[in-house]
């Protein structure tokens, strides 16, 4: 299909909206909760784990604004890996991308309906699809609507963090008489850190989940007014939040309390508004990690479809999923993601110990595998460019090429890091047989369009 014969999405997302889309990837239950098990298992210096981690998220946006600036017009980011590194890139890293957001669509569903099970008379799987569906409904109403929605999760989410940050801000300096101020849990229970600074190295692998998302503003930017002036502003944007959000959050949170009273799986910022003595600090921050996963769960279904129709546009997905509805969205390509959600949910009522572990596993390193091909692709565009077109280089990556093989150096750390733990290695092995089939699937695609040649006799 040609560019000229491709529907266009309506413009419908304001600046206003793509930012908090960029704030709202980053933010999710992945700080509210799953910060418990980085703190429990580094001590105060995972600290220095989200430093780290949120520097190597920072360059792999830079790339990808640079990337985005220069091609204007792309409505997937996964596209720039085919630019960079041609169709078989673009194909693999567009499924990878999309079975992530599959599956993350999935565990938000179900961690959202187990929060309102304490409130709600229903299974945990009957509110899961629930959620679904109004997810859903949400997201094909129009990219507008899905942004209006996610304006309003991410700015609740970025309102908790704030509060959060001035109550223990101000509990940590005393300004609310707690007896000796200080900032002795820093160092007072085995030194800041107490498992060695390897750990606060190998904290590196599981933080830097936590931080996956901001990418999505890339892919919503374009059904903005101004994709190219919103994304060029978005690296500095991310990288306050990152450092605003997570590392003073977590800072907070070890100064505040004994970081080995942190339990893993339990919310670290309740517990430090129970020490705090705030009243009904566990509902308060089940309502915000209940937001957080919404947000998530919304974001998932819109990023699926957008990726599985810049899939089709390419044709490495069917051509009817390119096939807007009357308010220009790819309606077809947000259900079909959303029954893949659906399966998901349902994988987890039927073969939670299987068929929903595998598919957990199996996303746990695709991530690292997009992001290194993303980076890989900008360093040959951006050589590429530098000889046939500078002008098109408005937003440069810092210190290229230095800054963006180091980024590619620190990931490939991360996946070896990840095949030495015993807890992390399963998720990459998994990973690697999801790859696999992706690498399968394109080699598939490409002998099934090889035109036949008659040779004469």
């Amino acid at each position: 299909m040609g560019a000229a014969d491709t529907p266009q999405m309506e413009r419908g997302l304001k600046s206003r909206h793509v930012e908090m889309i960029a704030i709202g990837g980053i933010i999710g239950a992945g700080l509210f909760v799953g910060s418990s098990t980085s703190i429990a298992t580094v001590g105060p210096a995972v600290i220095v784990s989200y430093l780290m981690a949120g520097l190597v998220i920072l360059l792999v946006m830079r790339m990808l604004s640079e990337m985005a600036v220069a091609n204007p017009g792309i409505s997937s980011f996964t596209e720039f890996a085919r630019l960079g590194l041609g169709n078989g890139a673009g194909f693999v890293t567009g499924w990878l991308y999309w079975y992530f957001w599959v599956v993350v669509v999935g565990i938000e569903a179900i961690a959202g309906a187990k929060i309102l099970s304490a409130w709600l008379p229903f299974e945990v799987w009957e509110i899961g699809l629930g959620l679904m569906l109004v997810m859903t409904a949400v997201n094909l109403m129009s990219a507008r609507s899905y942004g209006e929605f996610e304006f309003w999760f991410s700015s609740l989410k970025v309102a908790a963090i704030l509060v959060f940050i001035a109550i223990a801000g101000a509990y940590v300096l005393g300004l609310t008489g707690r007896p000796d101020p200080d900032a002795n849990h820093l160092v007072a229970h085995g030194g800041f850190a107490p498992h060695g600074w390897l750990a606060a190295l190998s904290g590196v692998v599981s933080v830097i989940f936590a931080l996956t998302g901001a990418e999505i503003a890339t892919i919503a930017a374009a059904e903005s007014a101004e994709p190219t002036r919103t994304i060029a502003r978005l690296t500095w944007s991310v990288c306050a939040r990152i450092l605003l959000f997570y590392v003073v959050s977590i800072s907070l949170i070890v100064a505040a309390v004994p970081w080995a009273s942190i339990v893993p799986g339990e919310s670290p910022f309740a517990a430090v508004l129970d020490a705090i003595h705030i009243p009904y600090a566990g509902t308060i921050m089940n309502i915000v990690v209940l937001i957080a996963v919404l947000s998530c769960l919304n974001s998932g279904l819109y990023v699926t479809s957008r990726v599985l129709f810049a899939l089709a546009v390419r044709g490495d997905a069917p051509q009817a999923l390119v096939k807007l509805n009357r308010r220009k969205v790819p309606a077809r390509a947000i259900l079909i993601g959303s029954l893949f959600g659906y399966g998901a949910v349902i994988a987890s009522v039927i073969s939670p110990e299987r068929v929903f572990t595998f598919l957990l596993n199996a996303s746990g390193a695709i991530m690292l595998f997009i992001y290194s091909t993303i980076a890989v692709a900008q360093i040959r565009q951006r050589q590429k460019l530098q000889a046939t077109a500078p002008e098109r280089l408005t937003l440069k990556m810092w210190f290229f090429p230095y800054a963006s093989w180091f980024a590619v150096a620190a990931m490939a750390a991360i996946m070896v890091a990840m095949a030495l733990s015993p807890s992390r290695s399963i998720e990459l092995y998994s990973s690697l047989v999801v790859l696999g089939l992706a690498l399968t699937a394109y080699q598939v695609r490409k002998r099934a369009a090889r035109p036949v040649v008659v040779r004469p006799a």
